[in-house]
Order: structure tokens, then C-alpha cells, then sequence
């Protein structure tokens, strides 16, 4: 759980020098040796002992933000202990199958976790010249992702979706279906090419539906015993919500450099954080940046997304599956806009895709993965996969089309090649995208891809190479 380590001085300073409070701050005069991020002990009156971090140091005073509030606490009787050291997480490998809350704390009835290190939520920067570029393929089981925009170890991928589309059923079915190849699914060993793997969830201001969804979801699974669940809900303090991804990465990085995991972690909904930062922001006064987010939010956000990655030597990798909802369903709104910009590619649901019943509603057009290439092909996925994702992408781009032009003159004023295509396209979206909660490996996505491409001539197959067309592709007429 959340803790900070035994003070380090030989003695200890207790201040009773508080000049005023709000709803979740404090401010203390004439302080020394007191430093930015540092933990801080508050004593209330009736001796509940509360945990706050000093935010902001400026010569003989500084202000403290409270974890759970100010309710109750009188400035001339509360007494302020500053414990010399940063907030700190205990972490153990029995925190597999555990869930917790967003300090990290157990609430699944479970027995305390006893912990094999004390580690800084804050984590520590990978050394860039030890960095490993990622390069190769996790499967999610989902073939919008994994045939379209595949995802590789040690990468950040964001989901964009809107109100009410279903990103948490995604995550849900993410988390319970992916592993990495050569790897199963419990993340124990099966011999020679296994690799283990885990998975972290921090679900980050849900409601009380949405709780008990996840753990339904991750009780019924299989997946449970290689999984950490972290659940921040809305009624916890807003605060918490600013360490859940905090405590979740740190736990990730444990599994990954010490007991050498491959580790996907999914952070949902960023955006639930993002207004947390804004509040707390707000309530410290600061000067406001875009729509009033504070004007360090890009800094903030990259400080967890940049906490993915592999290190040359370790053979243990972070994952990152980034959810968040764009307000209004606005791509360009700070969130989703300073996402994209840390971030290696998006994937974006489509509120139309979801009307139709297409689940998962992933538009594949503008969704990317820019490390895509890194984790296909020979001995990765199949050589055939980048030239079929490509001649995908180009029908059905093609298809799409074609429906706005079908809108204006009608099908039937169609060639014969052209309703093929927008045919393609209806099909393409059916069982290709439309898998539902279907669990499919690499090769069967693929060879549903090569199904859906049967119905056209090998001659307006021109992405893929002779040799391909030859292998696999089918014509049915």
C-alpha cells in the first residue's frame, strides 16, 4: 500500500505554524528543509493521522496538498510532520490476482500484501541510451488491432473514444484475451519459447456499475491469476486519482525489471485523471491553461506515458493501453490532442460503427500504430501481414467512398467492380471489425482477412505481391 518510509532525521519537527486551509490544502510559515513532492504527516486534533505532498515550496513556507481532505482539522491545534522522503508503494509478486484500491491498498477481502520492496510512485527515468526500441508483436486477440494496428512491446497506445461508446468493454476484453507470443494466457511457463506475462488494470474514477463490471469480468476470466486490478471510483477523493496510474505503473515496472514480465498495463479513463488535475490545479489557484487545464498537463502526462518501455539486458518490457473519452467527441481537445503528440499512434471508436451494433466500433481509417512494422512479419506474425493490412486499408477506404457517392446517384448506377468493393466494405465491417468478444489469434485474423479478399479478382489485389496472391488468396465469384 501507499507509504512512506521511517523518517530519516534523528529527530523529529512538528510545525503548528498553519495560516489558512481549503478544501484540500493547507499552508504552513516559517518551515526549513522541506522539499517539493515530499510526504507530509498531519495530525488532527483528535490525533487521526492524515497523509498529504507539499506542492509548492517558496522560502519560509509551503503548501500541502491533503489526500483526504480538511474536515475537521483546526489551524491552531493540527500539528505538521514532514517525513523527509517522497511517496512510496509497497510491491510484491502475491499482488497477482489481487485487487486493489488506487493507493494500493486490498479490497477484495484478501489478506495484507506483504510487501518485497518499498518503491517512489514517481518511478525512475530509463536511461535513453538503454533503451530498447520495440519491436515486437503482443496480441490483444482483437483483429482491428492486431491485423491493423498492432501493437508491440514496450509501446503507448491510446484508445480515443466518446461518451458512451464501449471502451471499458474493450479494455475488459483486452486485458483478459492478450499475450505475447510464445507465451499463454496464465503467464506461466510451457516450455522452451514461453515467455511469462502479466497484466495491470487501473481503472481510474469509475462508477460503482462500472466496478462491479471489471471484477465480474476479471472473476469469471481465466486471467485473474496474472493480473494486478487497481480501482480508483468517483466517490474516492479526487486526489487518489492523481496516484492510480502512479501505483499502477510502479507495480508495472516491478513485474517487468526485477521478475522480468512482459507487462501490459491499461489505464482507464485518462480523462477522469485529467479532470482531477484540473480540480486540484484550481483549488491551488494556479494560472489556468487550455479550456483550464493547467498549462504542465503535457509535462504531467508524459511523466506516465514515457514510463513504458524495454531496457537493453532486461528481458521484461511495459506496455502501455491508454483509454481515454474526448469531451464532445473532439479529437482535437487537449486530452486526446497532448495524448497523440507523447504517444505512438491512437485507436479511435466510432460512434457509427457503434449504431450499426459493430462491436468492437474500431474505425480503422484513422487509427495508427507507428510502430506497427517494428512487430510484424516473418518470424514476428506472417510475411503476408503488412501487404493484406494494406490492401484492407485500401478498400475499405475505397468502400467508404464510394457509400457518399451511392448517397448522391444511387447503387445503381454502380460498375460491377464497384459494388464489389462497397460489398467488401459492409462485409469487411460485419466480420472483420464486428468480432464481438471472440478471442482470435494472429493467424486466424489474418486468414480472415484473405476470407474476406476471396471474392476479388487477384488483379485489383495490387498491395500484395505475386507471391502472397499465389499462397493464399482464394477466388470465389
Amino acid at each position: 500500500m501507499l507509504k512512506t518510509m521511517p523518517l530519516p532525521r534523528l529527530f523529529t519537527t512538528e510545525y503548528r505554524t498553519l495560516s489558512r486551509s481549503g478544501v484540500r490544502l493547507i499552508f504552513v510559515e516559517r518551515i526549513a528543509d522541506v522539499a517539493y513532492n515530499e510526504i507530509v504527516e498531519i495530525i488532527a486534533p483528535d490525533g487521526d493521522v492524515r497523509i498529504g505532498q507539499v506542492l509548492e515550496v517558496d522560502k519560509q513556507r509551503c503548501m500541502v496538498r491533503i489526500f483526504l481532505g480538511t474536515s475537521g482539522l483546526d489551524l491552531e491545534r493540527t500539528r505538521i510532520r514532514f517525513t523527509g522522503d517522497v511517496a512510496r508503494l509497497g510491491v510484491s509478486l502475491s499482488m497477482l490476482g489481487r485487487v486493489l484500491n488506487g493507493s494500493g491498498q486490498p479490497i477484495d477481502g484478501g489478506p495484507p500484501i506483504i510487501p518485497e520492496r518499498s518503491l517512489d510512485i514517481n518511478g525512475l527515468p530509463i536511461n535513453p541510451s538503454m533503451r530498447t526500441h520495440p519491436s515486437e508483436f503482443i496480441q490483444t486477440g482483437v483483429s482491428a488491432i492486431d491485423g491493423l494496428n498492432t501493437l508491440t512491446r514496450g509501446q503507448k497506445l491510446p484508445i480515443f473514444s466518446g461518451a458512451g461508446l464501449p471502451a471499458n468493454e474493450l479494455a475488459a476484453q483486452i486485458a483478459s484475451h492478450a499475450r505475447v507470443v510464445g507465451g499463454n494466457k496464465t503467464g506461466e511457463s510451457e516450455g522452451e519459447g514461453s515467455e511469462p506475462f502479466a497484466v495491470v488494470f487501473a481503472a481510474i474514477g469509475i462508477t460503482q456499475r462500472e466496478t462491479s463490471f471489471f471484477m465480474d469480468q476479471f472473476r469469471a476470466s481465466d486471467a485473474m491469476d496474472r493480473t494486478v486490478l487497481f480501482v480508483n471510483r468517483a466517490d474516492d477523493p479526487s486526489i487518489e486519482r492523481l496516484l492510480t496510474p502512479r501505483a499502477a505503473l510502479t507495480v508495472a515496472e516491478y513485474l517487468a525489471f526485477t521478475h522480468h514480465r512482459h507487462v501490459l498495463i491499461i489505464l482507464t479513463d485518462m480523462t477522469n485523471y485529467c479532470e482531477a488535475l484540473r480540480e486540484i490545479a484550481a483549488a491551488s489557484e494556479e494560472v489556468p491553461g487550455r479550456r483550464g487545464y493547467p498549462g504542465y498537463m503535457y509535462s504531467d502526462l508524459a511523466s506516465l506515458y514515457e514510463r513504458s518501455g524495454r531496457i537493453h539486458g532486461n528481458p521484461g518490457s511495459v506496455t502501455q493501453l491508454v483509454i481515454l473519452t474526448m469531451p464532445d467527441d473532439d479529437i482535437t481537445h487537449p486530452i486526446p490532442d497532448l495524448t497523440g503528440y507523447i504517444t505512438e499512434g491512437q485507436i479511435v471508436l466510432s460512434r457509427d460503427l457503434h449504431r450499426k451494433g459493430i462491436s468492437p466500433p474500431i474505425d480503422v481509417l484513422p487509427s495508427l500504430s507507428r510502430l506497427m512494422n517494428e512487430g510484424i512479419g516473418t518470424g514476428k506474425t506472417r510475411a503476408d501481414h503488412r501487404s493484406v493490412a494494406d490492401q484492407l486499408y485500401a478498400l475499405y477506404a475505397e468502400g467508404r467512398d464510394l457509400r457518399r457517392l451511392v448517397a448522391i446517384i444511387g447503387e445503381a448506377a454502380l460498375s460491377s467492380e464497384d459494388r464489389r468493393v462497397l460489398n467488401f466494405a459492409r462485409r469487411f465491417e460485419e466480420i472483420f471489425i464486428g468480432q464481438g468478444v471472440v478471442n482470435r489469434e494472429i493467424v486466424e485474423t489474418l486468414d480472415q482477412a484473405w476470407e474476406l479478399l476471396s471474392p476479388m479478382p487477384v488483379e485489383l489485389l495490387k498491395r500484395i505481391p505475386k507471391e502472397f496472391t499465389e499462397q493464399y488468396h482464394k477466388h470465389k465469384t
